[in-house]
């Protein structure tokens, strides 16, 4: 693995635990730590909801393409939005940066842990229901993903150690 990928990108549904593991993960390695759905946020001096409520799903896609691609992250944990994967020109960019891990999180443990569905600002149209978002993303983040680890049973520090055994040695 060359030198400029030594981050990892974390990709999967809003409730995988992208943030939690991502911080944990970031301080057991050493790295930084960047959540893009920040950097959206920061950009755009708005939450992400407010985007969506405003302009719709699809511009709230357009942004968060706009600030993946623009991202340079060399020796990071970047915990990304859930949609970031609808975007082709986003993942090779962030693949370029670093290793891309798959948080899987089965439908049902993700119900119990996304409550605020309808604030959270996830990128989907009006008409579809978390299980449509869940149905139709999941193809995405299993084509991008370098590495997947089950989520379902394992708390945020477990996630961590798999992760960090799955890893190759450049990216530790």
């Amino acid at each position: 693995m060359s030198r400029h990928r030594r981050s990892i990108v974390l990709i999967g549904m809003p409730g995988a635990g992208k943030s939690t593991v991502g911080v944990l993960l970031a301080k057991r390695l050493a790295k930084d730590f960047i959540d893009t759905d920040l950097l959206i946020q920061t950009a755009e001096g708005r939450t992400l909801q407010s985007i969506v409520d405003a302009e719709g799903h699809l511009k709230l896609r357009d942004i968060e393409a706009r600030e993946l691609q623009r991202l340079a992250a060399g020796n990071h944990v970047i915990a990304t939005g859930g949609s970031a994967v609808y975007g082709d020109g986003s993942m090779a960019a962030l693949r370029a940066q670093g290793v891309v891990v798959y948080l899987r999180v089965s439908l049902p443990v993700l119900e119990q842990r996304v409550t605020d569905q309808e604030t959270r600002g996830i990128a989907k149209s009006a008409e579809q229901s978390f299980a449509d978002v869940f149905r139709e993303r999941t193809p995405l983040y299993e084509r991008h993903a370098e590495i997947v680890v089950d989520c379902d049973a394992l708390t945020p520090e477990q996630v961590v150690e798999a992760i960090c055994r799955a890893l190759p040695p450049t990216t530790r």
